[in-house]
């Protein structure tokens, strides 16, 4: 896969620096879903391996915990359990892999037909809107899902405001490699703020041991889990083409052409599904490391599987994984609330980036149904055969791009 001349500790350094950059979603996303963040770390190099070898070690990306699955995997797991859950996302991988070969075969055309911006940015938008209530009870002190008041209000305000704050300011005023950490930074200074508050248990870590085997889950497969998360899979793949392009602007590089869209989405599907098989979040191509491979200008894939080994081997370090589940839920109550947010805004400038004329009817129907049916929480189908949230999004709005009449002018 590479030569001697790669094995170099530049490299290694690099691999750890780009790892540092991806660390604070990475382990986030994990945390908010009631996933073991050291199985996400552990499922993130592997998954980053699988994507090389699949891509012949070409494109400079980094794999980790895709944020587009925080509410499907929030609401399945309370719904079907944690098993059928991963079966689930196994699936979802395979999806990723049955649209990598008919891109194959029938180019990317079939996609822009099937996914144009008018469906895809609204889904988007739900996957954040949806997720803004978890944001807003973990900031006032509260569980994800408002059942209980785990921290006091007033404390939990004040550590969740700091940790806003601080992402805010190093994400606008940051410089160099710092700009490029604002998720990290934010948890750093939060958890500081909420240790002097006396709202971190730093005994479990201190029981935990050194060296410890992730909490790996085996995948069961149920098929209304399944139908619940398929349409999920839309908006992260739809996400994988975007982030194509920018690397390819990043390094001047058509990585369309070589190695192929074909194989870099059938390897973000491989890396999903063998995530699942672990326990761990779904794959994504990260932009926070597209980002400091801009800025740092180190163009060789081989950093990122330096990323992967040193995200293998901090999977296996107990204390740092019990520490990480320390962090109080206002921490990352205030970092989300940017977060969630941002992934919105994502949709709202996809819409205005492709200049989707809102005042056409058809756009103006399948936007609007799409947000109302997605954020007010509409369900059809009972018992275990039902669709709802995201997954009733990414079908409706599919079928209402196929279906309603374009204008003439088009």
């Amino acid at each position: 896969m590479f030569n001697n001349q790669d094995i170099t500790i530049k490299n290694a350094i690099a691999g750890l620096q780009m790892l540092f950059v991806a660390f604070g979603a990475l382990v986030l996303m994990p945390l908010i879903t009631g996933l073991d963040p050291s199985v996400a770390l552990f499922t993130a190099g592997i998954g980053t391996l699988a994507f090389h070898f699949v891509t012949k070690n070409t494109v400079p990306i980094f794999l980790a915990s895709s944020f587009a699955f925080a509410a499907p995997i929030t609401y399945s797991v309370q719904h079907f359990g944690m098993p059928q859950t991963m079966g689930a996302l196994f699936v979802a991988g395979i999806v990723y892999m049955v649209l990598a070969i008919t891109v194959k075969f029938r180019g990317t055309h079939f996609l822009q037909k099937l996914l144009p911006p008018v469906v895809v940015a609204p889904i988007i938008m739900v996957i954040g809107l949806s997720l803004a209530p978890v944001a807003v009870n973990m900031a006032m002190g509260k569980a994800g899902d408002g059942s209980a008041q785990l921290f006091p209000y007033e404390q939990a305000i004040i550590v969740s405001m700091i940790s806003l704050l601080t992402t805010l300011a190093v994400a606008s005023l940051g410089r160099g490699i710092f700009r490029l950490v604002p998720i990290m930074s934010g948890v750093f200074i939060g958890y500081i703020a909420a240790y002097f508050m006396g709202m971190v248990n730093t005994e479990i870590v201190s029981q935990a041991q050194w060296f410890a085997v992730p909490n790996f889950i085996t995948p069961e497969f149920s098929l209304p889990a399944i139908l619940f998360m398929i349409p999920v899979a839309i908006a992260p793949a739809i996400e994988h083409v975007g982030d194509l392009l920018a690397i390819s602007n990043v390094t001047g590089k058509d990585y369309f052409k070589k190695p192929g869209l074909h194989r870099t989405l059938f390897g973000d599907g491989i890396a999903t599904s063998l995530a699942s098989m672990f326990g761990g979040p779904p794959n994504t191509t990260y932009s926070e490391v597209t980002g400091a491979v801009m800025f740092t200008k180190m163009f060789n894939p081989v950093i990122m599987i330096f990323a992967a080994i040193a995200a293998i081997c901090l999977a296996f370090i107990g204390k740092f994984g019990v520490s990480l589940q320390t962090i109080p839920a206002p921490v990352m109550g205030g970092i989300l609330t940017l977060l969630f947010g941002s992934i919105a805004s994502v949709g709202m400038n996809l819409l205005v980036k492709d200049q989707v004329d809102l005042s056409e009817q058809r756009n103006l129907i399948i936007v609007s149904t799409t947000l109302v049916f997605g954020i007010g929480g509409m369900m059809v189908g009972s018992g275990e055969w039902s669709l709802q949230g995201i997954s009733l999004c990414g079908v409706v709005a599919i079928v209402l791009n196929l279906v309603l009449p374009k204008e003439a002018d088009e």
